[in-house]
């Protein structure tokens, strides 16, 4: 199961990479071309707005599992460790409905923007916002992956000391 979780992690990581990397590229570019020819290409500014959208619901997940999505603990700190947990619990309960939920909401946003198109690149929106129900199931992957020590230290229990997220025991 540690090897699936690892090979998941690093392939959401070279996914974030990619989306990062034609993004800078894509400005880049524009800002020479424009620079030197005085002229600049017409879709950049849309597609790497874009690429943004998918970058924020791609990284959604790794976010996660280094506990850097915002979370109040002074609750819990404020309880005791058992009373702690099950707070957590709950909390968790709640954080995969909204994770379902809004796979849900992504999905009927993707099918009622698919027959509009972006001004420059005439892509459907619905391939745009198809990022939020992909997102949001990566999102439910990687929690279910450290599931076990969210409920054991809360967000800043997934917050360590090294750069690697934590991987399931």
């Amino acid at each position: 199961m540690q090897k699936i979780e690892r090979i998941f992690v690093e392939a959401n990581r070279w996914a974030l990479i990619a989306i990062l990397s034609a993004m800078a590229i894509l400005v880049f570019l524009n800002v020479i071309l424009r620079y030197l020819t005085n002229h600049s290409i017409t879709w950049s500014d849309e597609v790497s707005r874009h690429l943004m959208i998918w970058l924020t619901f791609i990284g959604a997940g790794i976010t996660l599992r280094h506990g850097g999505l915002v979370a109040i603990d002074n609750l819990q700190a404020a309880l005791g460790d058992r009373k702690a947990r099950l707070l957590r619990l709950v909390v968790a309960a709640i954080m995969l409905a909204f994770f379902v939920m809004m796979i849900w909401v992504g999905k009927t946003y993707v099918e009622r923007t698919m027959f509009q198109t972006t001004p420059s690149t005439r892509i459907p929106f619905g391939y745009i916002y198809l990022a939020m129900p992909i997102g949001f199931g990566l999102l439910i992957v990687h929690f279910l992956f450290v599931l076990r020590t969210y409920l054991a230290g809360g967000m800043s229990g997934l917050q360590g000391d090294s750069d690697t997220p934590p991987v399931a025991a």
